[in-house]
C-alpha cells in the first residue's frame, strides 16, 4: 500500500514497483485546481500510479471510517507514506503488521514537518539527507530506521536538492523494506528536534535588515514557492537569482543600478540581483529588467 502525493514521492513509488513489491493500491490527494486557468489537475503520484497500472483512491479525508475500513479490507502487510499530506490516524497505524514506513527529507530529528528541504537551505544548513522511519501518532516523531546523508551545494536550490533527495529516498526505502527484519529502530532525541513548518506566501518577503548570507539562503530555499520578493513603487518584484556583492553596496533596503548591474543593500552589505520577475510578467535577467525602466534613478527605496 502506498500513500503519497507530490513529485517528491514519485521516485519512491517507481522504485518499489521496480524492486518487485506488490502495491495493492495507491492513495493520494484529490485532484485540485492548479495554474492560471485553475483547472483540476492530477497529483504527480496519481499520474505515476496510472502509468504503472495501479489502482488509485483519492479520499478527501483518509481518517473517515469508510476509508479506514477500505484500507483494512485490502490487508496490506506494510504501508509506505511519502508526502501524503494528511495526518495518519491511529486506526490506520494499527492495520499493517509490519507498520507504516515513511521517507522524510531530513536527518531526523532535525527539520520535522512539512517543508524540511526548503527550511534546511533557508537556515543555512550545509548537510542534509533522508531518513526512513516508522510512523507513529506524532509529527515525524517515530523511530528511525535508516539514514542517508549528503552535502547541500552552496548554490543548490530547493528544487535541485529535492530532485536528489527523491532518488536517494527511493533507494533508501527499498533498502529499508529489504532489511526491515534486521533493522533495530532508533528513538529520536527530542532535545535535538527542530521544525520545518508549512511555508506561507508571506515567508518569502525579504527583510532587508537580514545578513546577506541569510537572504541568499532564502532565495535558494524558497525556490520555486513562495519565492523571495520585495516591493518597489507598489509592485511586487520576485528575485529568482542573486549573489554576494563584493563591491560597495547601496544603503540597506535600497536598489542601485549601474552599468547593467542591479544591487540591493542588506543588513551587513549587499547582493547583486541576477534574475527578477515583476508580478504578472515573465522571469527575466537583470539587464532586460533595467532596460524596461530606463528612466529610473540610480538608487531607489524598496521595502
Amino acid at each position: 500500500m502506498y500513500l503519497g502525493t507530490p513529485q517528491f514521492a514519485v521516485a519512491t513509488l517507481d522504485r518499489i514497483v521496480e524492486a518487485g513489491y506488490e502495491v495493492a493500491a495507491v492513495f493520494t490527494q484529490p485532484d485540485r485546481p492548479r495554474g492560471r486557468g485553475q483547472k483540476n489537475a492530477m497529483p504527480p503520484v496519481k499520474e505515476a500510479a496510472l502509468r504503472l497500472g495501479l489502482p488509485v483512491h483519492q479520499p478527501e479525508r483518509v481518517r473517515r471510517p469508510e476509508v479506514v475500513e477500505q484500507l483494512r479490507a485490502l490487508g496490506p502487510e506494510a504501508m509506505v507514506v511519502v508526502g501524503y499530506g494528511q495526518i495518519i490516524p491511529q486506526a490506520i497505524l494499527d492495520i499493517p503488521p509490519k507498520g507504516i514506513i515513511n521517507v522524510h527529507a531530513s536527518l531526523l530529528p532535525k527539520y520535522r514537518g512539512a517543508a524540511p528541504i526548503q527550511w534546511a537551505i533557508a537556515r543555512g544548513e550545509t548537510r542534509t539527507g533522508v531518513t526512513t522511519m516508522k510512523i507513529d501518532a506524532g509529527l515525524d516523531t517515530g523511530d528511525m530506521l535508516l539514514k542517508w546523508e549528503t552535502e547541500i551545494g552552496p548554490k543548490e536550490t530547493a528544487v535541485e536538492l529535492a530532485d536528489r533527495l527523491a532518488v536517494a529516498g527511493a533507494d533508501l526505502l527499498v533498502r529499508t523494506l529489504a532489511e526491515l527484519a534486521g533493522i533495530v529502530p532508533q528513538k529520536q532525541d527530542e532535545a535535538q528536534a527542530t521544525y520545518a513548518p508549512l511555508l506561507k506566501k508571506e515567508d518569502g518577503e525579504i527583510d532587508w535588515t537580514m545578513f546577506t548570507r541569510d537572504i541568499l539562503n532564502r532565495i535558494r530555499g524558497f525556490d520555486p514557492w513562495p519565492g523571495c520578493y520585495t516591493f518597489w513603487d507598489g509592485q511586487r518584484i520576485r528575485i529568482w537569482k542573486a549573489q554576494r556583492l563584493d563591491l560597495p553596496a547601496p544603503p540597506q533596503g535600497w536598489f542601485a543600478r549601474k552599468k547593467g548591474q542591479l544591487t540591493a543593500g542588506t543588513g551587513n552589505g549587499g547582493i547583486e540581483i541576477l534574475e527578477v520577475q515583476l508580478e504578472g510578467k515573465k522571469r527575466m535577467e537583470t539587464a532586460a529588467f533595467l532596460n524596461a525602466f530606463p528612466d529610473t534613478e540610480s538608487t531607489w527605496k524598496i521595502h
